[in-house]
């Protein structure tokens, strides 16, 4: 029988994370996604005593949250953890987090850097062909048997030439240039502050943006600047032949006035990843031809949970071992959400 080994801590001497809710990730892979020889899960979900109680009788040893972006780390959560020194977060977004809080009391956070960039790139440039070309559309004509029935299906509208206004040229907008640049596309932005290092136009006003543009692509982060930024006046200014495609957070966007808009074809269609009331969506959008949805999932892909995985268990492993964090958060440089 080999001897014991005593350099490697049990279980119950690692210190704890909590995980507040379920994770996606843990529902797609198993609950051993992020395991590490280095801590131990605390998972809040699993208890039957109500969150504030579960939260004061672990109080002094939670060090560290695992966040994802249905588990909102408020600041009532936070000021019942006097030891917590980390949140780590596995979605895109910080708008689920109070940074002022953290920021107040010394708290890091990691986030998850840029690893669903290009993903949810990607499924902008899937979601604004879908919407111009009507392949969704053209493949529920297909398979009801109404082409043979009702001929040709209408025309679509081509990519190429459109002038496409991106709202938030942050890591996420740059991959979105890029990839339509490589259409032909005309890009324009509105941002925060103008970067002197791209060659588009900008646009302070986000409605003389949407007024300039034949699609418009928020990108942006939801902050309490941001919420229904794209309002009625900006929908008007997109007009009749614009679209718009959002794969940011649904809040951004006042969905009232979006659904109104599209079902009175005020604009000429949405490509929509988000919603503002998740998982609820407006039952006005689903007979729209003109209106693609996909069930907030545009970085879901096996790669980037792979490059998820090792970024989270990455910032954990560091903070346990006071090395730095591969992907900390610039407090001083976040806005803020009230929610």
């Amino acid at each position: 029988m080999a001897p014991h080994n005593n350099s490697y801590p049990s279980q119950h001497d690692l210190p704890n994370v909590l995980i507040l809710k379920l994770p996606p990730s843990f529902v797609i892979f198993g609950e051993h996604f992020f395991d590490s020889a280095k801590f131990r899960f605390l998972k809040a979900y699993e208890s039957s005593l109500p969150l504030p109680q579960f939260l004061l009788a672990h109080a002094q040893s939670v060090q560290a949250i695992l966040s994802s972006g249905g588990a909102p780390v408020t600041a009532d959560t936070i000021c019942l953890l006097p030891n917590l020194r980390l949140v780590v977060t596995t979605s895109q977004g910080l708008n689920h987090i109070d940074l002022s809080e953290c920021r107040r009391r010394g708290i890091a956070v990691a986030g998850a850097g840029t690893i669903f960039s290009a993903d949810c790139a990607d499924s902008v440039v899937e979601l604004l062909i879908d919407v111009l070309r009507k392949v969704s559309a053209a493949n529920r004509f297909v398979k009801q048997g109404l082409w043979s029935s009702q001929g040709d299906y209408p025309l679509g509208s081509k990519l190429g030439g459109k002038r496409v206004g991106i709202v938030g040229l942050g890591n996420i907008g740059s991959e979105v240039a890029k990839r339509l640049e490589a259409f032909g596309c005309s890009i324009s932005y509105n941002s925060r502050n103008k970067k002197p290092s791209v060659p588009y136009a900008f646009y302070p006003n986000v409605g003389e943006l949407a007024a300039n543009c034949d699609a418009l692509i928020i990108c942006c982060a939801l902050t309490d600047e941001t919420y229904h930024l794209i309002n009625k006046e900006v929908l008007s200014a997109l007009g009749k032949d614009g679209v718009i495609i959002n794969i940011a957070r649904g809040p951004i966007v006042d969905e009232k006035e979006l659904v109104r808009c599209l079902v009175e074809g005020e604009i000429r269609g949405a490509g929509l990843d988000v919603f503002e009331h998740e998982p609820d969506v407006p039952h006005e959008l689903f007979a729209l031809d003109n209106v693609v949805m996909s069930p907030h999932n545009a970085v879901f892909t096996r790669e980037s949970f792979e490059d998820l995985r090792k970024i989270v268990v990455g910032n954990l492993e560091a903070f346990f071992s006071n090395e730095p964090l591969l992907t900390a958060v610039n407090l001083d440089d976040q806005p803020h959400f009230s929610g």
